[in-house]
């Protein structure tokens, strides 16, 4: 409560500042500054009110666009990630090799199928897909190392699902992320401000203006339209693309047609 009552009292500290300087300058700026009317106060709030909308923006977008950015990047990471724990089964035993493939596969096409849905509708990871990549670890802690090399290729095959894990942690936390509540308020306000700003403005209801103000509208419209979409990396019209899951499963197409080819790893 205290931290509230401050706030408040900075701000008005802040309305108080501007209004006294601007009374106690108009006592000293040249006669030759001032206006017979309030069209120049109109202006410089017009003014004022664009620079904070254009402001308020620019830093909603930046946040947003570095968010869905780094959303991809994680699906990235998790799609190398499948690959290596793919590729890492080379040397296990055949009977493991073959379980632990399948179960990487099952879980990417889960991924792909039926997360990617989820995300979108429940902002959240699908508890079904977590169950299998927990099976998945659990079939690699069980594959025997009776010799150094044997506990070398199950170490192998271990990290590479813990990248799996860490990537997948980082995705569900950009599936939940909103943007905080008190940067929409500030972009409610600042759009407030600037579609009141055409009554403020004192211009005409002509036919032109009419129309001038529906495509002004329309930007605006547009802006929080995208900010919207932005703020859903995994949902919306904008979603992030599953192209990392859907390479990753053509990558376990091809070693399972070609095992020679698992020696030749994706890019890293």
């Amino acid at each position: 409560m205290s931290g509230m009552l401050l706030q408040l009292g900075v701000l008005a500290l802040f309305v108080g500042a501007a209004v006294g300087i601007f009374v106690l300058g108009d006592r000293v700026r040249p006669e030759s500054w001032r206006h017979d009317d309030d069209s120049g106060a109109g202006s410089m709030m017009l003014d004022m009110v664009n620079m904070f909308f254009a402001a308020i923006v620019a830093f909603v977008v930046v946040i947003l666009w570095q968010q869905y950015d780094t959303a991809h990047a994680h699906t990235v990471s998790e799609g190398k990630a499948l690959v290596s724990v793919y590729e890492s089964t080379s040397d296990l035993p055949e009977a493991d090799r073959e379980k632990i493939r399948a179960l990487v596969t099952a879980y990417t096409r889960q991924v792909v199928d039926e997360e990617w849905q989820v995300m979108d509708e429940h902002r959240r990871l699908s508890p079904a897909t977590q169950a299998t990549l927990d099976e998945l670890q659990e079939a690699v802690d069980a594959v025997p190392a009776a010799t150094v090399e044997a506990k070398a290729n199950r170490d192998e095959t271990a990290t590479a699902v813990a990248g799996i894990a860490d990537a997948r942690f980082d995705r569900g936390l950009d599936a939940g992320y909103r943007l905080p509540g008190f940067l929409y308020l500030a972009l409610w306000f600042a759009t407030a401000m600037l579609m009141f700003g055409t009554v403020f403005s004192g211009v005409v209801v002509t036919r032109r203006s009419i129309l001038m103000t529906a495509l002004f509208g329309l930007v605006i419209g547009a802006v929080m339209v995208a900010v919207y979409h932005l703020d859903q990396p995994f949902a919306a019209g904008n979603h992030v693309a599953k192209d990392a899951y859907e390479l990753a499963l053509a990558r376990f197409e091809d070693l399972a047609a070609d095992p020679s080819s698992s020696d030749d790893s994706i890019p890293r």
